[in-house]
């Protein structure tokens, strides 16, 4: 049995376990969310852009389990278990922080993927029914019309000033959107969208560094349990002989 403030460290472990389970819930959720909601624009979005929500998962069921693991591990007051908790702990940490890192990194590339893309789909908004839907609900979804304006739609698809449906909140079933309409969207989908990727993003990062930080005071109090343990183990085993 460990004693003194030792006793204190157990149990705030244990509570930091019962946190990590938590969050580990949280990240799983998160990435679900993630996924779902970006999974229907996907003809704008890279594959290497659902890399992160899908890491998220991973390191949610991960976290969550290496959480139970010093869960029982402080409560055993097991030295082996405290350390193998504590490795995996700073693995998932350097994870995280590599994961923020790229991520952060990746930011300045979300808009230049995004203009290629809408520019390699607008032209086939009449001839394929999934980049006319996508177009329509990301046009419906964030209050947009074209790329950067109403004028891309114009030398593709409309004649000036037309628009597509999507590009106005209300049309009656007798009139047209263009350009004059009063609902019309003027602002473009690129500046839109790209600016509420990157401040997810920043959030996102926030959360996982906060989150960070808590794993690596986890670890210290982990290494001062272990410790204690280990040298209550010595006292032992000094005393029995």
């Amino acid at each position: 049995m460990v004693s003194g403030g030792m006793t204190c460290v157990k149990y705030l472990l244990f509570l930091f376990n019962l946190i990590f389970a938590i969050t580990g819930v949280v990240f799983i959720t998160v990435g679900g969310v993630i996924l779902s909601y970006y999974s229907g624009y996907r003809n704008f979005l890279d594959n290497w852009f659902f890399a992160a929500p899908v890491l998220m998962i991973v390191v949610g069921v991960i976290v969550f389990l290496i959480s139970f693991f010093g869960c029982c591990g402080a409560v055993k007051e097991n030295h082996c278990m405290i350390i193998t908790f504590s490795v995996l702990l700073l693995l998932i940490f350097a994870l995280e922080l590599g994961a923020g890192i790229s991520g952060y990194m990746m930011r300045n590339e979300v808009g230049k993927m995004l203009l290629r893309r809408m520019n390699n789909s607008i032209y086939t908004y009449h001839t394929d029914n999934d980049v006319h839907n996508m177009w329509d609900t990301l046009q419906v979804d964030f209050k947009c019309c074209g790329i950067n304006g109403t004028s891309d739609w114009w030398p593709t698809q409309f004649k000036e000033p037309k628009l597509p449906p999507s590009c106005c909140s209300e049309i009656s079933n007798t009139a047209e959107c263009d350009v004059n309409a009063i609902t019309s969207h003027n602002e473009g989908c690129l500046k839109k969208v790209t600016d509420t990727i990157e401040n997810k993003a920043y959030i996102l990062g926030g959360v996982g560094i906060g989150v960070a930080l808590i794993q690596l005071i986890g670890v210290i109090f982990a290494c001062f349990l272990a410790r204690s343990i280990r040298r209550e183990y010595e006292t032992v085993e000094t005393t029995a002989h």
